[in-house]
Formats: structure tokens, C-alpha cells, sequence
């Protein structure tokens, strides 16, 4: 890796710092298991893009290194510190994967981490970030980075989960040890690669943009993409013949089969990609919650609620980003 530390290319500045390219991946990278997660993620889908990944650590002057510098030399030997340890993570998360030193850029921002990535990131192909460990209750309650920037971001953003601190996993270790007889494998993450592509879709422009995005993954990663719709019979408006009644949970179901039907035609999918279609009477957030326990990559648009209204109102986007069980990417 001493090669490609020599090679990277190291941004430094503020957060009045010029924007990535179009073709950039943006990571978030502050040290924790989790972003190292999402940084080898991001890397991962380099790998197989061959896009440029540009690691951004959002610091302040509260990051563990000493008071506030006091003149200009001591920043720039703040800064120099600071990308050292930038290029260390990323020196570490580069070890058995396949990409030119030259496609990753080392960009330190003395700007809070949603800030930076916000910023940085504002014309990028996308943002990647890690979700913080949590128990669900802590999860949906605590402010953090990846709901902040799925709920703001004008880029699609992937939340990556860590799979070694997920409470889930560690839920799954205990009933195996114990000798339960469940097969807890299906609650495990799986690899992109071996998993297919989830797109979640309701008709709106948001997730015609997932769905074209969740195609080009499915691609990409030369995996089968499924379809989902989730419905409620109070979603589905008007079905034909029950105009004036409540139609029957089967009327409701043949009727949500067609739509997602009309959604994948439309959609222009190429040929090549195995693609599946699904209808399933259940409520978004927990049919997609479901989903992801078997998903290499769940996409969806987000057309809900925002700020205090997501938070205490509640909205699909937020309950899957905080508790999927496998990588979400969240399409505005």
C-alpha cells in the first residue's frame, strides 16, 4: 500500500471546497468500524464501475487533536495530521481490492461530517456512509449522518450497515449458540455480488429515477433485479368494478400485479437482466424491511416527509434507512 499512499491524490480545505465530479463516488471515512464499512463498500463498487472514490473525513476542532490551532502553521500541521490518518483508513481498506491508487482522491474538510459530504457530494453519482450501531429504538430516535443526508441529499446516498456490530447479527450468534432451531442464515448480510438487486417502487418520479438506477446496478453486478411493490388497499386508489365499494383483498392484489407490471415495461429495462415483479399486500416500510434480509442492495425513491414531520410522523424512507439489513441507497 505504499505505493498508492504516494499516489493519492489529497484535497485540503474548508467546506467552500469545489464539488466532485459527476463520476465520483463520495464516502464519508471518520475512523469508526462503520464507515470503514461503507468505505470498503464504495471500493468494492469502484472495483466494478471503475469510478473515482473520493474519501471525505468532515472534522472540528473537538476530534481528539489538541486545542484550536492558533496560526497558520499550526493548521497546516493539523491538516497534515489529520490526512495522515485519512490515508491510513483508506491505506487499510485497500488492501485485497482492485483499483488504481490514481481513481482515489483523500479530501479532509474542517466542516461536520453531513456538512462536507452534503457539499462534496452535491454532484456526484452518489454518497455512501455507514449507519451507526444502534439498538432499532436508538436507531429511529438519534439524529445521525446517513438520515440527515438521505432526507437532504439531491444524490442518491447509500447507507451501508456494519455487519459485525449490527444488533441483529449478534441477536442471530445467540439463539445459534443456544441451539435454536430456526435458520437464522436468511438474517445475515449477503454479499452484493451472490444477492439480487431490490428496486422499490410506488409509481412516483422518485422511484422511476430508483429504478433506473437499480437496473444499471443489477447490471453492473450481473445480478437478478426484483421489483416491489407493497401495497394497501387505501394506496392503491380506484380499482376497476369497485369504484364505488371496498374492493376485496384478491381484486386489490390482481390490480397491484398490474400496475408493477406496467411500471417494469415502461421502465425500458435492457433485455439482459433477469428481471421479477412482485405485489405484496403489506405495508411499505415492513415489506421492504423484509426485503433487505435477503437483498445484495435495496434502491427506493424518497417522496415522504422531511425534518420533525419524518421524525415524529414517521416515513418509509427513514424506517428502512434505519433498520435494513442490507445496504439502502435512497433516490430523490
Amino acid at each position: 500500500m505504499d505505493d498508492k499512499q504516494q499516489t493519492q491524490t489529497t484535497r485540503q480545505g474548508d467546506a467552500s471546497l469545489g464539488n466532485a465530479a459527476e463520476t465520483d463516488i463520495v464516502v464519508g471515512v471518520d475512523g469508526s468500524p462503520e464507515s470503514f464499512a461503507a468505505l470498503r463498500w464504495a471500493l468494492h463498487e469502484a472495483e466494478l464501475s471503475r469510478q473515482h472514490v473520493n474519501a471525505v473525513f468532515g472534522w472540528t476542532t473537538s476530534w481528539g487533536m489538541g486545542g484550536e490551532p492558533q496560526t497558520d502553521e499550526d493548521w497546516f500541521a493539523m491538516r497534515d495530521r489529520i490526512t495522515g490518518k485519512l490515508r491510513e483508513w483508506v491505506a487499510e481498506a485497500c488492501q485485497d481490492i482492485d483499483i488504481d491508487p490514481h481513481d482515489i482522491t483523500l479530501t479532509p474538510v474542517r466542516a461536520s461530517g453531513t456538512a462536507a459530504l452534503l457539499h462534496i457530494g452535491s454532484q456526484a453519482q452518489r454518497i455512501v456512509v455507514g449507519r451507526r450501531s444502534l439498538g432499532r429504538v436508538m436507531r429511529w430516535l438519534s439524529p445521525s449522518t446517513s438520515a440527515a443526508l438521505a432526507e437532504e441529499s439531491h444524490v442518491p446516498v447509500t447507507i451501508v450497515p456494519s455487519v459485525e456490530a449490527d444488533e441483529d447479527a449478534v441477536s442471530n450468534s445467540i439463539a445459534a449458540a443456544l441451539g435454536s432451531s430456526r435458520d437464522y442464515a436468511t438474517t445475515a448480510i449477503k454479499p452484493a455480488q451472490d444477492q439480487p438487486v431490490v428496486a422499490a417502487v410506488d409509481g412516483s418520479p422518485a422511484a422511476q429515477r430508483a429504478l433506473l438506477l437499480a437496473s444499471r446496478t443489477a447490471q453492473l453486478h450481473r445480478v437478478p433485479l426484483h421489483v416491489v411493490l407493497c401495497w394497501q388497499l387505501k394506496e392503491l386508489g380506484p380499482i376497476p368494478g369497485y369504484e364505488n365499494a371496498v374492493a376485496p383483498i384478491a381484486a386489490g392484489q390482481a390490480h397491484a400485479e398490474e400496475l408493477v407490471k406496467d411500471i417494469v415495461e415502461t421502465a425500458h429495462i435492457p433485455d439482459l437482466i433477469e428481471v421479477q415483479a412482485h405485489a405484496f399486500h403489506i405495508p411499505a416500510a415492513k415489506g421492504l424491511l423484509n426485503a433487505s434480509r435477503y437483498a445484495g442492495q435495496l434502491i427506493m425513491g424518497s417522496r415522504g416527509l422531511n425534518g420533525l414531520d419524518a421524525r415524529f410522523l414517521g416515513s418509509v424512507s427513514r424506517q428502512v434507512v434505519s433498520l435494513a439489513q442490507c445496504p439502502i441507497t435512497v433516490v430523490h
